[in-house]
């Protein structure tokens, strides 16, 4: 189910982590064993013993860390259906019957084996410092997560009201030099004019519907070449635009609204201000898992535009790769004299 027909998916998603994941295991056992440490240390004696103290206490908590992990993955999907109130209570609940289960079954395991040295409380007082004690962490725990959740909703926010500013930075500069363009052509070639105003109509429709989530790169190649075509009609011979991108998964997906951007930044910022105009130089190849454009302008020494909307555009994708792929893609900048080169690295995801 996607998150389009689901309203309690997105955040189901955001409010609880992949337990499947490794990285979310290695933290779970790390913080298993920092309580473990925790409570070994305010134990009220430990009678010089405290290693052994510990690692008592680690294996009894860290089978409950394991146990727990294997749970959320194996509810995972219910969970994400399941919105955030509900899955804050079931996920409560399962933990904390999981946790009182463990701890009935180490108790009698050790009556039944006469170890009973390595739990010194009686039965009750087991169970209920279990019960205490995982009640307090798993709460701190959800709490937590509730608390992250609303800071990553509050920064996709941002990011998606960062999109809606850069789409009103798009608009002004490029819808008037554009309709200046077409005006003149209705003149002198109105075949071409007609083909302008549906190549302008295609883009502003693009950009008018908002962000979305991700597109393909075949869909979004296409977009930034109806911009270069609208360009060009104004630019003539001093645009350039050289595509090296044969080897790439065109089924591959991208954040929307990333290429064409930073191809107006290229012509915006750096063709335009160069008197004999210049190229733009966009490759692309497969590397991998990953993805990696690259794209290339010259600039103009000494010139620069008096708003600065380039690094709005590169801090705008690169807030949303690191919301879509967190640290496993890269947005590169090389700033140099004479040109301005942006590289994207991201894994490939296909449908």
């Amino acid at each position: 189910m996607t998150a389009a027909t689901n309203p309690h998916h997105e955040d189901s998603q955001a409010y609880l982590p992949d337990f499947c994941a490794a990285g979310t295991l290695f933290i779970v056992v790390l913080v298993a064993e920092l309580v473990a440490i925790v409570l070994t240390l305010a134990a009220h004696d430990t009678r010089g013993m405290f290693l052994i103290e510990l690692s008592k206490t680690s294996f009894f908590i860290l089978w409950i860390a394991l146990l727990g992990t294997v749970l959320m993955c194996q509810l995972k999907v219910w969970l994400e259906n399941a919105g955030k109130t509900r899955a804050f209570i079931i996920s409560f609940v399962v933990l904390e019957t999981m946790c009182l289960v463990v701890a009935e079954a180490s108790w009698q395991l050790t009556r039944i084996f006469g170890a009973s040295a390595i739990i010194n409380d009686p039965h009750n007082i087991f169970l209920l410092r279990t019960f205490a004690i995982s009640s307090i962490v798993i709460a701190l725990a959800m709490r937590y997560l509730y608390i992250s959740s609303e800071w990553r909703h509050s920064i996709v926010l941002e990011a998606q009201s960062r999109v809606s500013a850069l789409q009103a930075l798009i608009r002004p500069h490029f819808l008037f030099n554009s309709m200046n363009t077409i005006a003149s052509l209705t003149r002198t070639n109105p075949r071409q004019a007609e083909e302008a105003v549906e190549d302008l109509s295609d883009l502003l429709r693009a950009n008018l519907s908002g962000p979305g989530d991700r597109t393909s790169l075949k869909q979004e190649f296409e977009l930034a070449a109806i911009y270069q075509r609208i360009e060009k009609l104004r630019l003539g011979d001093r645009l350039v635009v050289r595509w090296d991108i044969e080897e790439l998964p065109m089924r591959a997906y991208i954040p929307n609204l990333t290429i064409q951007p930073l191809l107006e930044n290229a012509i915006y910022h750096g063709v335009e201000l160069l008197p004999d105009g210049g190229e733009v130089l966009i490759t692309g190849k497969q590397n991998g898992e990953f993805v990696e454009i690259s794209i290339s302008n010259p600039v103009a020494p000494g010139k620069k535009r008096a708003v600065d909307g380039n690094k709005m555009a590169m801090s705008n994708i690169s807030q949303r790769f690191e919301l879509a792929y967190g640290d496993k893609a890269t947005v590169e900048v090389d700033d140099l004299e004479d040109s301005f080169t942006v590289r994207l690295r991201f894994p490939m995801e296909m449908n």
